[in-house]
């Protein structure tokens, strides 16, 4: 009798020829004769009763990786080739090892055909798909891992099916449109045992990460945090709603079968009850993700409020203001957001003030800097400085009177600033992310944003758009964040 994984393989129950064939192959893998390993054909083996009597399932990396040769290959599928789709598609480029073997999109016209033009362009050779049941009977056996970059009301149903045909996945943010949605995803990567990475890519920032590993747990450069204000302020140029080809139109049947009404529906999705979240969560959750990371916590409670303020003819809110609170140790945290449509002043980012020391730390344009409270000594920062977790201090500009006033004895000094020595080193913003999910993939990194804490945000985003129709403050329960 010859057990695998914990169950017996009983006589007669496979071919005894195969059942040689699977166990010399395995003494092969175990004994590292590469050589002999090449000769064996890849897919009649997995597919012959023997490897499915015993229950194996090797994935192509890792026959790939007994094999030699292009050991860390990942072949991957993406599903979506929009915008987003596209951000991901180029950032993988920069990294070693990843081949896209399959193309799904229901815009074939246009974003499918684009993406597969680029993709034999960069020598990927890949097969294209409008249906994504059709992609996954097709190709999961030549696949490692899917990159979903859908609508979030399709994140759900695709991923969940992804992790059902045993492949890892990384879904872009909003986890999904609903918390229904999202449980299911928890679930399902619970019961495959792939991967799921949510596309909060501050998690795998660097200059995010020394934050919160160097100066907030580590040297503790803000003391004990109490406040917290974030925005996402976009121009109206940038939020007009997205126009489409004439002659590159989506039919109608198509548009319906996949949740449609329109092509402007399909192009403006995210405004849309039912498909998106509005900008609270295809912006917010971003920033609001991280208020959590960095305070070790989930929020008690919400109030906000946001309206269909100028941009007629959308379901969503084009503004929205949020205060959140968060129980840490014996005190409560107050946390503003903010996103507005209409103006981009200061663009985005998050500022966390401590009675010690405030950070201000933005994804974008480089924006990263600690401050030091007037009142604290310069030499308890002096360490840090040395110890290259923070550069050398930069002095304010001594305070001048305006006229023939005279400064108010109340003002506080201005603090002096410490810039974060960590930059992305020419990276896209997204790389590093999916650099984590496919070392993950390789057994050499754990997920810095796996299902589980994607969900915790999903339930803190998605309760604003509940909130600013209440009307008044929501509250949380601890067992709210558990899938």
């Amino acid at each position: 009798m010859t057990v695998k994984y914990g169950r017996a393989i009983l006589p007669g129950e496979i071919e005894s020829s195969r059942l040689v064939e699977f166990v010399k192959f395995v003494e092969l893998l175990t004994m590292g004769n590469q050589k002999t390993v090449k000769e064996i054909d890849r897919r009649s083996f997995l597919r012959s009763t023997a490897a499915v009597g015993a229950g194996l399932a090797f994935s192509p990396m890792v026959v790939g990786q007994a094999s030699g040769g292009k050991a860390d290959t990942i072949n991957v599928g993406l599903l979506g080739t929009g915008a987003q789709g596209q951000v991901l598609m180029n950032a993988c480029r920069n990294i070693p090892g990843i081949r896209f073997k399959a193309v799904c999109d229901i815009w074939t016209a246009y974003n499918q055909k684009r993406v597969s033009r680029m993709l034999k362009a960069y020598r990927h050779e890949h097969n294209t798909y409008v249906d994504y049941k059709e992609m996954l009977d097709k190709e999961k056996d030549n696949l490692d891992a899917v990159i979903i970059a859908t609508p979030d009301f399709w994140h759900s149903e695709h991923a969940v099916a992804c992790l059902e045909a045993g492949l890892n996945v990384y879904c872009e943010k909003e986890m999904s449109n609903t918390l229904e949605g999202a449980k299911k995803m928890v679930e399902a990567a619970k019961k495959s045992g792939k991967l799921l990475q949510i596309g909060h890519q501050r998690r795998s920032n660097p200059r995010y990460r020394h934050a919160y590993d160097k100066l907030i747990t580590g040297a503790k450069l803000l003391g004990e945090i109490t406040t917290i204000n974030g925005q996402w302020n976009r121009s109206k140029a940038a939020c007009e709603d997205l126009g489409f080809p004439r002659n590159a139109k989506i039919d109608q049947a198509t548009l319906e079968k996949y949740g449609f009404e329109s092509m402007q529906q399909f192009r403006n999705w995210r405004w849309y009850k039912g498909l998106g979240g509005g900008p609270i969560v295809d912006l917010g959750s971003h920033q609001i993700d991280i208020y959590s990371w960095f305070l070790g916590a989930n929020p008690k409670s919400v109030m906000a409020s946001g309206g269909i303020d100028y941009w007629k003819g959308h379901d969503w809110y084009d503004n929205v203001m949020v205060i959140y609170e968060y129980p840490v140790g014996d005190r409560t945290v107050r946390a503003f957001y903010q996103t507005i449509t209409t103006n981009s002043s200061q663009g985005y980012f998050e500022t966390f003030m401590g009675d010690e020391g405030s950070l201000v730390i933005s994804e974008a344009s480089g924006r990263g800097t600690v401050y030091r409270e007037a009142w604290v000594p310069a030499e308890n920062w002096e360490k840090w400085v040395k110890m290259g977790f923070i550069e050398e201090p930069v002095e304010p500009e001594e305070e001048k009177s305006a006229g023939d006033a005279v400064l108010d004895v109340r003002e506080s000094p201005k603090p002096p600033s410490y810039d974060i020595p960590v930059t992305m080193e020419g990276k896209p913003y997204h790389q590093p992310h999916l650099e984590n999910f496919f070392d993950a993939v390789r057994g050499k990194a754990k997920l810095n944003c796996p299902a589980e804490i994607g969900y915790e945000t999903a339930v803190t985003v998605l309760k604003v758009n509940e909130a600013v129709a209440a009307g008044r403050r929501l509250d949380f329960k601890p067992e709210d964040f558990e899938a």
